[in-house]
């Protein structure tokens, strides 16, 4: 049985409104929501120590990882979500993690923008469904 770990906006934006906000502010929200998506994923999943969890959610919450989870659905993205992507990956950014490349860094921004995006304008099925892809139940 696969479980939706997806927070759920309660006072959404509209779309027009959430996809004017900052890129900053979007890729903040965004980045919050998918830790909140891989931290219940894994705690729910995995039955171990706390240092465990918070290693194997570091995996997954990085530019790298999240710059990868993007290729995944990048296809899939309809044309608002491009839009935001688009704005969130072209944002100046002030400090680039040592750990990351620049494109990796901006790729991670722009997926972050856009699942920001969907959680502020109440598309929590349309999130669900692209964080879904992008982390795909483990096979194991």
């Amino acid at each position: 049985m696969k479980t939706d770990y997806m927070p759920v906006y309660s006072q959404p934006s509209s779309k027009e409104k959430a996809k004017t906000l900052p890129a900053e502010i979007l890729a903040f929200i965004g980045d919050a929501v998918q830790t909140l998506f891989v931290r219940t994923k894994f705690a729910e999943q995995k039955n171990c120590k706390i240092q465990t969890l918070h290693n194997l959610v570091t995996k997954e919450i990085n530019a790298t990882s999240q710059a990868d989870a993007l290729k995944k659905i990048e296809d899939l993205l309809n044309e608002d979500e491009v839009i935001v992507f688009k704005r969130c990956r072209n944002s100046h950014k002030q400090n680039i993690p040592k750990n990351s490349s620049v494109a990796s860094y901006n790729l991670a921004s722009g997926f972050e923008g856009v699942l920001g995006y969907l959680y502020l304008s109440g598309q929590s099925e349309r999130l669900s469904e692209l964080i879904k892809l992008a982390y795909p139940e483990e096979t194991n």
